[in-house]
């Protein structure tokens, strides 16, 4: 038969996905194994958002919704960006995917031509670099270290500017790294964007979870320019515990808005309706339930954080947002542990899972060998019981 799609035949699978798969499967098979790999809230999804969907299915409103989404879910999205983020959309401006990962990928499929290249900084989302490939872009990686916090100098993100250079994925807070950029980070990119005239593609589905007390800036926010040049991403998943309803959005100036809707149009269509009318309870309906989870990870994060550094050999820095941790293996490289040479942060992550019995995600695929990454969407007893086998595996 002839070949199949080169483009697709060279998409890798996620590690994320594959380290969950083999837990799971170990699970199944009667093994005791603690799970750190996905990233989703351990909550359950709100009682009232869950009966707005149940409604919906008995009324009868199973019917399909235009492309971009439900009206009155692109009202209540534009309401509530005014309300938390100080931006003002109209609801033809707002688009609805299949999770914020399809807004993402609907993003790139409305801005890039065959060899456009797209600004990545490192450590990513490993699924973006799939995605712009996907879409017929290249992704130039800029790889900021732990050194820095794990954010992009201007310096680094001027140096990665070619006559090629389309747009900059901004994930804001960062996911694996959990940092967040400052307002006045966030101003130097912006003008650096608008000097070279590139688009901005802003993923912001964690903005509702962050810690200390700092301050979450959109940077569509912060100009007229700014804003006119981003496609703001976000969903209900993450700080609704929706993850399995799948409803995420991006709002972009009408032209962008309007390409992305005729391509909703001919490929998913809207996502399912009683999901759409689930999310617009959670979108308009009470908001203590976020602060509540938002208190909850705050205290396990200070908790593994702490817990971390005391162990030897092993480190993380302080996430400012998200869920997720970053911890350093630069010490464990090149020793022997579980009966296996570990020389990379993918045998270590196979090592534990089949040794501690612990899963965690290697950060290769992210851009940034030599750490893996431990989510604390996970409950307070699986995160210490998941740092004492750490500490007897680095022992054994």
């Amino acid at each position: 038969m002839k070949e199949l799609s080169k483009v697709a035949g060279e998409v890798r699978a996620s590690t994320t996905l594959a380290v969950d798969a083999l837990a799971k499967q170990m699970q199944a098979d009667g093994i005791d194994v603690i799970g750190f790999g996905t990233g989703e809230p351990d909550f359950d999804t709100p009682e009232n958002i869950k009966d707005a969907g149940i409604k919906a299915i008995t009324e009868g409103k199973t019917k399909y919704t235009p492309a971009a989404g439900l009206v009155n879910l692109r009202k209540a999205i534009a309401t509530r960006m005014k309300l938390d983020l100080n931006l003002d959309y109209d609801f033809t401006q707002i688009t609805i995917a299949s999770g914020a990962k399809h807004s993402v990928y609907m993003a790139f499929v409305a801005l890039l031509n065959p060899g456009d290249e797209v600004i990545l900084p490192a450590p990513y989302w490993l699924s973006y670099s799939e995605m712009i490939n996907l879409a017929g872009g290249s992704p130039i990686i800029i790889k900021a270290g732990e050194e820095q916090n794990f954010k992009i100098t201007p310096d680094q993100l001027e140096s990665a500017m070619t006559e090629k250079t389309k747009a900059v994925i901004l994930n804001n807070p960062s996911n694996p790294t959990g940092m967040l950029y400052t307002r006045s980070e966030l101003e130097v990119i912006a003008e650096i964007c608008k000097k070279y005239d590139i688009y901005i593609i802003a993923d912001e589905i964690y903005c509702g979870l962050v810690y200390d007390d700092k301050e979450f800036v959109s940077i569509a926010s912060l100009s007229n320019d700014a804003y006119d040049r981003t496609i703001l991403i976000n969903g209900v998943s993450k700080s609704y515990a929706m993850t399995g309803w799948r409803i995420g959005y991006a709002a972009a100036n009408p032209k962008i808005s309007k390409v992305m809707a005729n391509c909703l149009s001919h490929s998913t269509g809207a996502p399912g309706t009683m999901n759409q009318i689930a999310a617009i309870e959670a979108l308009s309906g009470p908001q203590d339930g976020i602060e509540a989870m938002r208190k909850v990870f705050e205290v396990r994060r200070n908790y593994i954080v702490k817990r971390m550094n005391e162990i030897p050999d092993v480190s993380c820095i302080v996430p400012d947002g998200a869920f997720y941790v970053m911890m350093n293996l630069s010490k464990l490289i090149g020793k022997t542990l579980g009966g296996k040479l570990i020389e990379n942060d993918d045998d270590f992550a196979v090592t534990f899972l089949e040794k501690g019995r612990v899963a965690v995600v290697p950060c290769s695929g992210f851009g940034a060998p030599g750490f893996v990454r431990w989510t604390y969407a996970a409950s307070m007893e699986n995160i210490r019981e998941g740092l004492n086998r750490l500490e007897t595996f680095l022992q054994a």
